[in-house]
């Protein structure tokens, strides 16, 4: 099947010209490119969050396969769901499935299942893809979208991750947002402490810093399973790469999202 794209038009531009022209505007040409394991990116509209995820994937040297991991905004679908075949479309071409590495990833894991109904129209994955797609037009990817706040179905995802990438053949990626609609001042303070605990590469301070100061970070599970996948697969330093909110591109401070970016190597 040919999933579509559900956020063209609205988060990004549907025209391909105009998409690469505002997606070149965020990029920084003279960013050193890491071989990173792991990457954080937003997923907002691109006027929102686009110099953020710009910075981020700057930074990165971009493997043909990257594991894309989102939370689950819709409620359709599994709980935990993976995508092993067909193709994603956006304004830049089709993106292929890896279906040997999807169905080796789903053969490690307990909680993921085959489901498509989870990411039809489900945006935080599909926001991600036309950076990628800049640098590296022959992309395939593994989709995953995560939803509930269970540590140990984000934890055996992670484990399952590192199992099936051992030889470092693909990139992970996580997609979250930070805080959402909090004044700017409580949204930098709770998104530095989860911030901190990524920095880290602390997994379950992430989990617990985020239940206990309620802070509304979209993507924590898919995060913590980043960081899981990337203790396993040896990571030793991550970097922030990137901080910002909605306010400083709209100038109102009352109601913010956060953005951060980060590279885990």
């Amino acid at each position: 099947m040919i999933r579509k794209p559900a956020v063209a038009g609205y988060f990004y531009p549907r025209d391909p010209l105009r998409l690469r022209e505002q997606i070149e505007q965020y990029l920084l040409p003279m960013a050193q490119r890491i071989k990173a394991i792991a990457a954080v990116s937003p997923h907002a509209g691109y006027v929102y969050s686009g110099p953020v995820a710009g910075a981020v994937y700057s930074h990165l040297q971009i493997p043909q396969r990257v594991v894309l991991l989102g939370p689950n905004h819709t409620g359709m679908g599994a709980k935990a769901s993976i995508m092993t075949q067909g193709t994603w479309a956006t304004p830049l071409g089709e993106v292929e499935v890896d279906e040997g590495l999807a169905l080796k990833i789903l053969e490690n894991s307990q909680f993921l299942k085959e489901d498509v109904n989870a990411h039809l129209a489900e945006h935080s994955l599909e926001v991600q893809l036309p950076f990628l797609q800049y640098f590296r037009p022959d992309l395939k990817i593994v989709p995953i979208v995560l939803m509930g706040t269970s540590f140990e179905m984000a934890q055996e995802i992670g484990q399952a991750l590192a199992k099936t990438l051992t030889n470092g053949e693909a990139l992970i990626i996580s997609s979250t947002d930070m805080s959402h609609y909090e004044p700017q001042e409580v949204a930098s303070q709770k998104d530095q402490t989860a911030i901190e605990a990524i920095l880290q590469l602390d997994p379950q301070s992430l989990y617990q810093r985020v239940v206990q100061k309620n802070i509304s970070m979209c993507g924590v599970m898919p995060t913590v399973a980043t960081l899981v996948a990337s203790l396993l697969l040896g990571a030793e330093e991550a970097r922030l790469i990137s901080y910002m909110t909605s306010g400083d591109i709209t100038g109102d401070y009352s109601q913010v999202v956060g953005y951060a970016g980060v590279i885990v190597y």
